[in-house]
């Protein structure tokens, strides 16, 4: 997944990935992250579109080893989402999936373990919850059944490693 392009052309990569407790000194690449954070609106109105260039930067930091950094954007995408929508409930999972992607670089499997069960319960909440009228929302083109097996599967490990960790946009593109 590359970049989502903004009104200057593409949003550039952190130029590290900011793991907490690891590079003695060295701080989270802020700049870069508020240039996407800076692409959320206040709220978005009924719904958060798939092809919203934060959502995708998101997903796609996620996908490239940028777990902390993913969870920053995401935050900012949940915080505009809709109160109540199924949106946030799906963006909480994927935060949950970055954040438990930061513990398996960490080498905190158990975190992940329980933050990827974190996950697997929200998405079993979207489910239960009614469905809208298809349109271009993130949860509509966002492949729910595929995630929650993926999650089922990592979480039936007897030991996780920072090999299971999940890139959200190969989900979305299977």
């Amino acid at each position: 997944m590359s970049a989502p392009p903004n009104a200057s052309g593409q949003l550039p990569w952190p130029r590290w990935a900011y793991v907490p407790g690891e590079a003695a000194g060295l701080n989270a690449d802020y700049v870069t992250l508020d240039m996407a954070k800076a692409l959320v609106p206040s709220a978005f109105r009924g719904h958060v579109p798939a092809r919203h260039p934060a959502l995708r930067y998101g997903l796609a930091l996620n996908d490239r080893g940028y777990f902390w950094e993913a969870q920053e954007v995401l935050e900012a995408v949940w915080a505009a989402a809709p109160q109540g929508g199924r949106e946030r409930i799906l963006l909480r999972a994927c935060i949950h999936i970055a954040n438990a992607n930061l513990r398996l670089r960490m080498q905190r499997s158990h975190s992940a373990a329980r933050l990827f069960g974190e996950a697997l319960a929200e998405l079993r909440a979207l489910s239960a919850r009614k469905t809208a009228a298809a349109g271009d929302g993130f949860v509509e083109s966002f492949p729910i059944a595929a995630l929650t097996a993926l999650l089922q599967a990592k979480i039936g490990r007897p030991q996780l490693s920072k090999a299971d960790w999940i890139a959200l946009g190969a989900i979305v593109r299977s």
